[in-house]
């Protein structure tokens, strides 16, 4: 079981015989792929994005290639997602929980290839006829009301009905008084630039202590907001809970984890309303599937985390198409220059704050290498600890 056995007659996509990984540079960050080639001729892709770690996810993903893809079956899924994870000792964490992911979307990929079908036909078929996304990445730039109003006007204007925004400056833990107004105002700019009828989520980043968690549970209600996502530390998931009791409008979290093992107290603690897992960083398809349906069990719905290339959120498209508990698709697309959508061609364009169900098969994208060639990595860095996080490096 934890070996490749290359005695098995292999399926349709043949056998895998080569595991390449690629990197492009953006103003924002790295984005870092994987490509499997079989001996059938197929390729099939997937994304190993870290936001500082590219060239480590790259590195891992060579060498677990090595140590347990090549020869191997790309149908067998569960066996090499086994194998990955259980054979190569991982223990959780970020770097082997992408490299993992990314592998699992390139074998779903290569199937779906050799099989002439969408991604989706293989992970439960389509439950809507299309993905409803919400943006995010809008608002860089000055922390200052007009300035958010009139950028969240002309991303609704777009045709998105739903907005996150982390409207918090610099820091962790606490906010002092000042801090706190400025990021109040920033959000009710924001609700009444957009209306009642827009969904606004705002984002936490997983850095406040609970007294100060507590009293933004209280100021945020007069907004309407869909969510509040990772208020506290998930050093304090046992907490979670009690806020969850104080608040009138859903806690939403997730993404720091990476399989259904790392998901386990989350679930048993009842720490959230909406789970958000990154399909590039959960465990693929393969994974996702399982903590949406512990979700489902425990009453929760999914929104899926992305903070990645279009590349992710044509893959989440595919996933989101066959969750019977989906709430909404994170997307930053419309931060992303335009070589990014010539570098990952096929990527499916968001119409009306919508995607479309897919038609090619697999997840219909290739990688053009001469992007890649054009603009190699940048090894930027933003520290949402640090004054003017949000500009993301762009002035």
């Amino acid at each position: 079981m934890l070996s490749v056995d290359t005695k098995r007659p292999a399926g349709p996509a043949g056998r895998i015989t080569r595991v390449e990984t690629l990197a492009l540079g953006t103003a924002w960050r790295d984005f870092g792929y994987v490509r499997l080639h079989t001996d059938q001729g197929l390729t099939g892709v997937g994304e190993i994005t870290h936001p500082y770690r590219v060239a480590e996810t790259c590195a891992l993903t060579e060498a677990m290639g090595r140590r347990h893809l090549i020869g191997a079956d790309p149908f067998d899924v569960e066996e090499i997602w086994l194998r990955m994870y259980q054979g190569d000792f991982l223990r959780g964490g970020d770097i082997g929980g992408i490299v993992v992911s990314g592998v699992d979307q390139a074998l779903h990929d290569l199937m779906g290839k050799a099989l002439g079908v969408p991604v989706y036909r293989l992970t439960g078929g389509a439950t809507r006829d299309r993905v409803r996304v919400y943006a995010n990445g809008w608002y860089t730039g000055e922390r200052e009301p007009e300035v958010f109003a009139a950028k969240a006007k002309a991303t609704v204007a777009k045709g998105y009905t739903g907005l996150k925004v982390d409207p918090f400056g610099a820091g962790l833990h606490e906010l002092d008084r000042v801090e706190l107004r400025r990021s109040l105002a920033l959000v009710e700019a924001v609700r009444e630039a957009v209306g009642p009828d827009v969904d606004l989520y705002i984002e936490g980043h997983a850095r406040f202590a609970m007294a100060t968690a507590r009293r933004l549970v209280h100021e945020l209600a007069p907004y309407d907001i869909g969510w509040f996502e990772e208020p506290l530390p998930w050093t304090h998931i046992e907490r979670y809970a009690e806020l969850r009791a104080l608040a009138p409008f859903p806690i939403s979290g997730g993404e720091h984890f990476h399989n259904r093992y790392e998901y386990k107290p989350l679930f048993a603690t009842d720490a959230v309303d909406i789970v958000q897992p990154d399909l590039s960083m959960a465990g693929g398809f393969t994974e996702l599937r399982k903590i949406a349906a512990q979700a489902d069990a425990h009453g929760m719905t999914v929104a899926p985390h992305n903070s990645n290339s279009p590349l992710c959120t044509t893959a989440s498209v595919h996933a989101c198409l066959g969750l019977t508990n989906l709430t909404v698709l994170e997307t930053f697309d419309g931060l992303l220059e335009p070589y990014v959508f010539d570098a990952v061609k096929g990527a499916l364009p968001i119409e009306d704050g919508h995607i479309a169900l897919p038609e090619r098969p697999g997840l219909g994208i290739e990688l053009a290498d001469e992007v890649f060639a054009e603009h190699p990595p940048t090894h930027r860095f933003w520290n949402m600890f640090a004054e003017g996080w949000e500009k993301r490096n762009r002035t």
